[in-house]
C-alpha cells in the first residue's frame, strides 16, 4: 500500500497561519468578546452604550476628519505623482528611486516619524528657525502648530502619499496603449480621454485606494501619540489611555473602542477589497 506523501507545498503556509492566528485574529476576537463582558465577566451591552458619550463621539469624528483629509490628500499627491513618473515625459530612471523611496517612506510611521516632524517643523525646528532667521517669518505666529488637526495631517501625508503612489501605479500600467490611440484616431483630446475612458476604468481602483489610506490613518496611533501626547484625542490615543489604565480606568470601554474602530476599518477594508476586485476585470 502506497503512502501518502506530505503536501510541501503548504509547509511554507505554517509560519503565516501561526503568526496570524497569534497576534491578529486570537487578539482581534478577545478585543471583540471583551467589548460585551463586565468586569466579573457577565454579558453586557452598555460598554457599546457608552461609545456614544460626546467626548467618545467627539473622538470617532476628529479620528475621522483627519482619516478623511489624509486619504484624499493622499490620493491626490500621490496619483499626480505616479501619473507622472509612469505616463508623463520625466525621464525613466525617475521611476526606480521614486518607487523605492514610496516603498520605505509608506512604512516610516511611530515615534521616528513624529521626531522627524519636530525637528524640522516642531517651534525649535529646522525649517521653523530657518524662516525665522532668513526671513523674519514666523509659522507658529502666523497660525501653524504641528500638534493640532492640521499638523498631524501633514504629518500623516509623509507615509500616505507613498503608499498611494505604490498602489496605484500598477492600475496605471494597466492602462493600454491602444485605449489612448483609439480614443486619438476618434479625434478625442488628451483630456477627453482621461475623463471619458482612463478615470472611469481607474475610478474603483481609486475608490479602493481612498478606502484603503482611511483604515491606514484611522488605526495609526504611535505616530500621533508621540508627536502630540494625550493633547488630541483620538480614538486611538483615547484607546490606549483605556487600556493602560492611567485615566479612566476601563479596559472593557477599551475593547469596546477597539469594536468600533474594527468596525469602520473592517467596511474600509472590505469596500478596498471588493472595488480592487471590480478594477482588476479591465486590467486583464
Amino acid at each position: 500500500m502506497q503512502s501518502r506523501k506530505l503536501p510541501l507545498t503548504w509547509v511554507g503556509m505554517v509560519p503565516f497561519t501561526l503568526f496570524a492566528l497569534l497576534f491578529l485574529i486570537a487578539p482581534t476576537m478577545y478585543i471583540v468578546v471583551g467589548a460585551f463582558r463586565t468586569s466579573d465577566g457577565g454579558f453586557t451591552l452598555s460598554n457599546l452604550v457608552n461609545l456614544f458619550q460626546p467626548t467618545i463621539l467627539a473622538s470617532y469624528w476628529i479620528s475621522i476628519r483627519i482619516s478623511l483629509a489624509t486619504a484624499l490628500i493622499g490620493c491626490l499627491i500621490g496619483f499626480a505623482l505616479a501619473a507622472a513618473v509612469t505616463l508623463g515625459g520625466l525621464p525613466k530612471w525617475l521611476r526606480g528611486p521614486v518607487m523605492t523611496f514610496s516603498g520605505v517612506a509608506s512604512n516610516f510611521a511611530g515615534v521616528p516619524l513624529a521626531f522627524a516632524f519636530l525637528a524640522t517643523l516642531g517651534r525649535l525646528g529646522l525649517v521653523t528657525v530657518l524662516l525665522k532667521s532668513w526671513f523674519g517669518f514666523n509659522i507658529y505666529t502666523h497660525g501653524f502648530n504641528l500638534l493640532s488637526f492640521f499638523g498631524l495631517t501633514i504629518t500623516y501625508l509623509f507615509f500616505q502619499i507613498p503608499l498611494m503612489v505604490l498602489i496605484i501605479t500598477p492600475a496605471l500600467d494597466g492602462l493600454k496603449r491602444e485605449w489612448k490611440e483609439a480614443a486619438s484616431i476618434l479625434g478625442a483630446t488628451g483630456f477627453q480621454y482621461w475623463r471619458i475612458v482612463a478615470l472611469p476604468i481607474l475610478w474603483p481602483s481609486l475608490l479602493g485606494t481612498l478606502a484603503l489610506l482611511f483604515a491606514n490613518s484611522f488605526g495609526a496611533v504611535a505616530t500621533a501619540y508621540a508627536l502630540t501626547g494625550s493633547s488630541m484625542s483620538i480614538v486611538p490615543i483615547m484607546l490606549y489611555a483605556q487600556i493602560r489604565g492611567d485615566v479612566l480606568q476601563d479596559p472593557h470601554l477599551g475593547y469596546a473602542l477597539a469594536f468600533g474602530m474594527i468596525v469602520i476599518t473592517g467596511l474600509a477594508n472590505l469596500a478596498y477589497v471588493w472595488l480592487r476586485v471590480r478594477s482588476e476585470r479591465w486590467m486583464r
